[in-house]
């Protein structure tokens, strides 16, 4: 497979743009709390964080795996975002996961790279990680579809 060259690929918005731009075009997404948000933009990938509160668990202090979902998938949203412009319309078409052990409230991190970036379609993974030892919980593929008509 051919990874995305990160020096080919330049962030067009900055962190504190691109979790504006998620406060104001997908509001529910955090419901007023901020838990869901980008922490790092780079060439080719970002950092986006959940930070695991009671909402976010199941029973014995575990964070669900629909939390681990979204997180998969809003970076991939903010991997896209990032390197095209605002484009709400960016859209998930595929997102696979595997998870391999638990995450315990606090702060869980999805480290995103973009596999490739196309006019149309944009490949990318995330491995989600946390805890102290910054342990693999999860992993993660996806496809956005992108606006043909980008700004």
């Amino acid at each position: 497979m051919t990874i995305a060259d990160p020096a080919e690929l330049r962030p067009v918005m900055t962190v504190d743009e691109v979790n504006a731009f998620l406060d104001d075009a997908y509001p529910q997404l955090n419901e007023g709390l901020r838990a869901y948000h980008a922490v790092e933009i780079r060439p080719g990938g970002c950092t986006v964080r959940l930070d695991a509160a009671e909402r976010h668990l199941r029973p014995g202090n575990t964070v669900s795996g629909p939390s681990l979902f979204t997180l998969a998938d809003i970076g991939g949203y903010v991997c896209a975002l990032s390197h095209i412009g605002p484009e709400a319309f960016a859209v998930t078409t595929n997102l696979n996961i595997n998870f391999m052990r638990k995450a315990e409230a606090g702060a869980v991190d999805g480290l995103c790279r973009i596999l490739k970036l196309g006019k149309n379609l944009m490949v990318f993974d995330v491995a989600i990680t946390g805890g102290l030892s910054g342990e693999l919980i999860a992993h993660a593929t996806g496809t956005y579809s992108l606006p043909p008509h980008r700004k």
